[in-house]
């Protein structure tokens, strides 16, 4: 792709984690069908679950509220519950858990590496001086930047413990990227977001960002931007190259 902007002229960048530096976005979406087939078999949920199910319900949002948009989908209410719900609970907190079990067990497994291209760009960002953070709806930001060996790379990290902490909305509302803006101590209308969700790129978008980079992982390039995505590419090697 030609004529792509220069991402170091931004007063910072702040990049979503799962699918844009890190190929955990894989991993979640095995953790979630394994998880939701077989809830969905245990409760004779119909229809059954689907790959589509997790771009529409579950990708780049915080768990529970995945959890809770996903069952709503199919006509299933159960009680919210607590974060400290035990696995076995048949509460959205519980279900989240239980998902995030699938997750922590094939993350201890196999570990994570970054995406090199993902990786030449924030050391060519860091280089020239541009403040950098991860926005993340996941809880398992913090562990998963650690055993990807890049935590330190980034000034701030904004990630779905702050985000419940703090009673912020999930992606799509731009709660989470507006926040991390201000813990960096920029202007989002003078800063750029990359992400390959549906729901962080109309995040971005709503938060009033100069530039959102949409990274296309499979969701599509005209997804992503109806979604609010200004450019995209399907590697981030392209602002490096």
């Amino acid at each position: 792709m030609t004529d792509l902007p220069d991402l170091a002229r931004f007063d910072a960048v702040l990049f979503d984690l799962d699918g844009v530096l890190t190929p955990t976005a894989e991993v979640h979406m095995h953790a979630w069908q394994t998880m939701f087939e077989d809830l969905f078999r245990a409760w004779r949920i119909t229809p059954p679950y689907t790959e589509s199910d997790y771009f529409e319900y579950l990708d780049g949002k915080k768990r529970y509220d995945g959890v809770a948009s996903l069952l709503r989908s199919r006509d299933v209410e159960v009680p919210w519950g607590e974060p400290a719900d035990p696995p076995a609970a048949d509460t959205v907190c519980g279900i989240g858990n239980r998902k995030n079990e699938v997750f922590a067990r094939v993350m201890r497994a196999e570990g994570i590496a970054p995406y090199p291209g993902s990786l030449a760009l924030v050391d060519r960002l860091r280089a020239a001086g541009v403040p950098i953070a991860v926005v993340s709806s996941s809880k398992n930001a913090e562990e998963v930047l650690a055993a990807a060996g890049i935590r330190d790379r980034f000034d701030v990290v904004m990630d779905g413990v702050i985000a419940e902490r703090d009673g912020l909305a999930s992606k799509p509302a731009p709660d989470v990227f507006l926040e991390a803006a201000r813990m960096l101590g920029v202007e989002p209308a003078r800063s750029a977001a990359v992400e390959d969700a549906l729901s962080g790129v109309r995040s971005a978008s709503a938060g009033g960002f100069a530039l959102v980079v949409g990274v296309d992982r499979g969701v599509g390039e005209a997804a992503l931007v109806d979604a609010g995505a200004d450019v995209v590419v399907d590697d981030l090697a392209a602002f490096v190259d």
